[in-house]
């Protein structure tokens, strides 16, 4: 079983429409870190597994924001010079 069996949310349902508000509680579960804090805590996590994720997350971390500066730095616009460093 992949999704929470049980998630305790209170959110108003407009018109019946049921799949729009668990969509809507699926959302604010997820931007709230509950699903994620629930995966990981669903079953018994070995210590090596710990520190290997934690380590994952910290090198990922600093890689999206290198990539978020690179990214960043390409798509300015309207520099005096197009390419800095290319003659």
């Amino acid at each position: 079983m992949r999704h929470a069996s049980f998630i305790a949310r209170t959110v108003l349902v407009q018109n019946g429409n049921v799949e729009q508000a668990v969509r809507l509680i699926n959302r604010i579960m997820g931007r709230e870190g509950f699903l994620e804090q629930y995966r990981l805590t669903r079953y018994y996590e070995k210590p090596y597994q710990t520190r290997r994720r934690i380590n994952y997350t910290k090198c990922k971390a600093i890689y999206n924001e290198d990539m978020d500066r690179k990214i960043e730095f390409l798509l300015r616009k309207n520099r005096v010079e197009p390419y800095p460093g290319y003659c």
